[in-house]
């Protein structure tokens, strides 16, 4: 099963639970592109690798303030699990489901 997909996703992080919509389009090549969002707008896919089912990526986050988010997620059928990572607050989990 093909990782590109649309997944609503949750973010436990230090200000709650955010919420969004994750989007993954797959370039074949092993890389993706896409973009996540939610709350607090809407963030580009950067850098997006595949391998098998395992996504990496970074997004540069703006609000409520700027710091590059370094994640990581696993597709298991319809669900994505990972973690994206924060600077100093650390790894925060995310969870999804695809839409």
């Amino acid at each position: 099963m093909s990782v590109a997909g649309t997944y609503k996703t949750t973010v436990k992080s230090p200000m709650g639970e955010q919420s969004g919509t994750f989007t993954v389009v797959d370039g074949g090549d092993g890389t993706f592109t896409g973009n996540l969002s939610g709350g607090l707008g809407s963030m580009d896919v950067e850098n997006g690798k595949v391998d098998g089912n395992s996504l990496t990526w970074s997004m540069n986050m703006t609000m409520p303030m700027p710091m590059t988010l370094e994640c990581s997620a696993t597709i298991d059928g319809d669900t994505l699990t990972g973690t994206v990572v924060a600077g100093a607050f650390g790894g925060m989990p995310l969870s999804g489901t695809r839409a």
